[in-house]
């Protein structure tokens, strides 16, 4: 060991080249870390560069950044739903709370569009202030009974307006759902009611045509007889008379047994014996 040389400060050296180097090798692994980004399926990345927004659309896969200077952001462009509660007045001044579904999507190509103008919060900023006034608009053209019978030609109205409404913003309409109606106590009372009116008028028609279709089947089956038994009475003839009076007789002598009767007096025996012992 040469003179004056000193065994600790060369540890000392040694120590810090190799802190420096892990030092060097964690600031590499955090920049190459920093410098790619992972877009998820079902969502378009953009990139956010000193706070400005760049129109490029990023498919979802792994995609590289600059670190600390551009920063992505990611756009759901799943279907989503958003559900809002709106009251409003029927034509006839009911008044009418409806809950409403909207399965929306983003349109991918359009998404850098939206988020610059709109953000991020374009469901609270767009859908539903737009399907509260179109829902409205629909719900005031039509009678409170009509809004419920019928419920699909309402839901198709909201429908077309509100496509045509949220197209302006690159947003995709796929399904609207008008979850529920609700009017108030003393008109639900009131239908109620009709309903109930309708069921016994129903009943009473139904009956009254009962008993119109069993009188008419009295009246066939009555005319029916009569014509039978005048048919009856047509086909009784003299000739027929006189053919069951001689069926009558023979029968009567296959049973006697040749012996006239000997009580005297009294009704004639209805055999012709004469005609039986003439040759």
């Amino acid at each position: 060991m040469e003179a004056g040389a000193n065994p600790g400060s060369k540890k000392t050296v040694k120590l810090r080249g190799v802190t420096g180097l892990i030092i060097i090798v964690i600031v590499a692994g955090i920049l190459g870390m920093a410098s790619f980004t992972q877009i998820e399926y079902g969502h378009v990345g953009l990139y956010k560069t000193f706070g400005k927004l760049n129109s490029e659309v990023l498919s979802p896969g792994i995609h590289f950044k600059i670190p600390f200077v551009q920063s992505v952001i990611q756009v759901n462009t799943q279907v989503t739903k958003a559900e809002t509660d709106t009251t409003a007045s029927s034509k006839d001044l009911q008044p009418v709370s409806t809950h409403v579904a909207v399965n929306y999507s983003v349109n991918k190509e359009s998404a850098y569009n939206l988020m610059n103008n709109i953000g991020g919060s374009f469901d609270s900023i767009i859908i539903n202030p737009a399907v509260q006034e179109i829902v409205k608009e629909v719900t005031a053209r039509y009678q409170a009974e009509d809004l419920i019978a019928r419920r699909d030609v309402v839901a198709g109205e909201i429908s077309e307006l509100l496509t045509a409404r949220l197209a302006k913003y690159d947003l995709i309409v796929n399904e609207i759902n008008i979850v529920d109606f609700k009017f108030s106590d003393a008109f639900n009372q009131s239908i109620e009611a009709k309903q109930v009116a309708q069921q016994q008028a129903l009943k009473a028609s139904n009956d009254l045509k009962r008993i119109e279709i069993e009188a008419k089947q009295k009246i066939a089956q009555a005319q029916a007889e009569a014509e039978s038994l005048k048919l009856k009475k047509q086909e009784v003839t003299s000739e027929l008379i006189q053919l069951k009076q001689i069926e009558v007789q023979e029968k009567a002598l296959e049973k006697w047994d040749g012996k006239l009767p000997t009580v005297t007096g009294g009704a004639t025996p209805f055999i012709d014996v004469q005609s039986l012992t003439n040759p």
